[in-house]
């Protein structure tokens, strides 16, 4: 995770702002008119004193208590409207993230994405994202108040005399500031080790419920469970942790106030008696600062989750800002598949050398075998002419044209991959057909099917094609779900097709039903197939085998 600091961090959460820029303003000046009505209230009351004491340049009655009622209600409509303006804010933001979150997931996959931890990802789009609602909802537009109302009521105090409005200020500035950065220090980076813990432990659990069967058989259960509470007991910890330095955030905060309300009462009476200023000058700024530390109280309170919430932002601008390996290419001219080519062909992944000098010609209409054995690169080879990653030397071309000149749109219409896992959605199998071709008929869905050999399992089905098939697909067998992958590539119907092991989970049958599939369907399609088996291999044209990342 790239280290940031919480002002850059900060900063960068607050240009997310932009689009929503004028609710915030909105937002920020109903807030500020609202805390000032707040504070007007009682600084009506103290009016009301005065004028019962004599004091002839205090309103009537009458018109202080018109004025008490009209701050009233403006308080309650203006602390409404700021927090709808807050949260709609924060919600529409929360929306217009995640959605930039599966834009840059996107980008990345898959070459970014191999081995990262899936549980700690679905924690960032989750948890953090949702944990942001605090920064946006409570944070930007309360600093800027709290700023904005420091100012008026500084300047208002300080009209009975710049001291009184000098220690006013000071007292905004210890509650508001010096407080929230004091504890924000002194929580550390326990902020960024709960959330990274917090994304371990849900990946932890979805690598547990994946792999519940293993865990039963092999009776790891009481161990799996162990760790599980273990790493629990630990988030506890920190969690019990950040809770106490939002206690001892609270009884600060507190302390403080009760000193400067004290302070002030001193300060005033001093001057009082100095002939510097009457009573009223005693009373109202004393009242005035007594009633006026809303929004200091609210900086406040950030203080001890300002940590968790800039570590939560973080992770998700870590994903924002991380540069893809392969970029989309676009505004091309289109390309038509003759053939594709790996010439001189140097792959490095991980520091670790998989293909060596690789050089095979994959003519059009033809059925070229790639064999070897497991880690020899085949599957790389065929990642490397789907673009997944781009070879560190040589040349991959697809119609005599480097890849990375021909659009990605175009590069993918014209392949279709079989990957040895096929993924399937939670969803039914006619959408996880569908996938490959939105507006495919049910006659071309049938037909691909047919042509994989599933369509008679299928049938057989309660709901036939509209069966849920379960999340990953493990109401299905690993043949049914492979069969179901070749499928999607036959409606896809693309002109390479790009097989890696594609009959690995399939009894002799269907594997020679599949096989007869793919003679059948040969004519103005080119097939490079990934295989061990030899019964596979015997309908390929011409056969290369990769050894210790070299063809031979």
């Amino acid at each position: 995770m790239k280290h940031r600091s919480g002002w850059i961090v900060m900063g960068r959460l607050i240009g997310l702002v932009k689009p929503l820029s004028g609710y915030m303003v909105l937002a920020i000046l109903m807030g500020l008119v609202g805390h000032l009505c707040a504070s007007l209230i009682t600084i009506f009351g103290a009016y009301a004193v005065l004028n019962r004491l004599g004091f002839e340049s205090v309103p009537a009655i009458p018109k202080l208590f018109v004025g008490l009622a009209i701050f009233a209600v403006m308080r309650a409509a203006l602390r409404y409207g700021e927090q709808s303006c807050n949260h709609f804010i924060a919600f529409k933001l929360l929306a217009l993230i995640r959605d930039r979150v599966f834009r840059a997931l996107r980008r990345l996959a898959p070459a970014k994405l191999d081995g990262r931890d899936k549980g700690d990802l679905i924690s960032v789009i989750t948890a953090d994202i949702e944990l942001l609602e605090v920064f946006y909802a409570h944070t930007i537009s309360p600093a800027a108040i709290w700023l904005l109302f420091t100012i008026c009521m500084s300047v208002f105090i300080g009209a009975y005399h710049r001291v009184l409005g000098a220690v006013a200020f000071g007292a905004y500035l210890t509650v508001g500031v010096v407080i929230p950065l004091l504890i924000s220090k002194r929580s550390g980076n326990d902020g960024a080790n709960f959330r990274a813990k917090s994304g371990a432990l849900s990946g932890f659990v979805l690598d547990s419920l994946r792999g519940l069967s293993e865990i039963i058989q092999y009776g790891q259960g009481a161990q799996r469970l162990a760790q599980m509470n273990l790493r629990g007991d630990e988030l506890a910890k920190d969690e019990e942790r950040m809770k106490g330095n939002t206690g001892i955030n609270t009884a600060v905060t507190q302390s403080v106030i009760l000193f400067f309300d004290l302070a002030m009462l001193v300060m005033s009476a001093f001057l009082y008696g100095a002939g510097k200023i009457d009573f009223a000058g005693v009373l109202i700024p004393t009242i005035a600062l007594f009633s006026s530390f809303g929004p200091s109280v609210a900086l406040a309170n950030l203080g001890s989750t300002l940590q968790n919430t800039f570590a939560a932002g973080n992770r998700v601008l870590d994903i924002l800002e991380e540069k893809p390996i392969i970029n989309e290419v676009h505004g091309k001219s289109e390309s038509a598949f003759s053939g594709a080519k790996a010439d001189q062909v140097h792959f490095i992944y991980d520091r670790e050398d998989i293909l060596k000098n690789v050089s095979v010609e994959i003519e059009k209409n033809a059925i070229i075998g790639i064999t070897g054995r497991s880690g020899s690169g085949k599957s790389t080879l065929l990642k490397l002419f789907m673009r997944f990653y781009d070879a560190q030397a040589g040349r991959i071309t697809i119609s005599d044209r480097p890849i990375a000149e021909i659009n990605t749109d175009n590069l993918r219409g014209m392949e279709s991959f079989v990957t040895q896992q096929t993924h399937l959605f939670h969803d039914s199998i006619r959408n996880n057909l569908r996938i490959s071709k939105l507006d495919a008929s049910e006659a071309e869905i049938e037909a691909a099917c047919r042509m994989a050999s599933v369509h008679e399992f299928i049938m057989t089905l309660p709901q036939g094609y509209d069966t849920p098939v379960g999340e990953l697909g493990d109401t299905l067998s690993g043949g049914e779900r492979q069969r179901i992958g070749l499928a999607r590539a036959f409606l896809h119907d693309a002109p390479f097709l790009l097989l890696d092991e594609p009959t690995s989970n399939l009894d002799s049958l269907n594997e020679a039903i599949i096989l007869k599939s793919l003679l059948k369907a040969r004519n103005g399609k080119t097939v490079a197939l990934v295989s061990h088996r030899a019964s596979t291999m015997r309908i390929a044209d011409r056969v290369v085998s990769v050894e210790h990342g070299r063809i031979s």
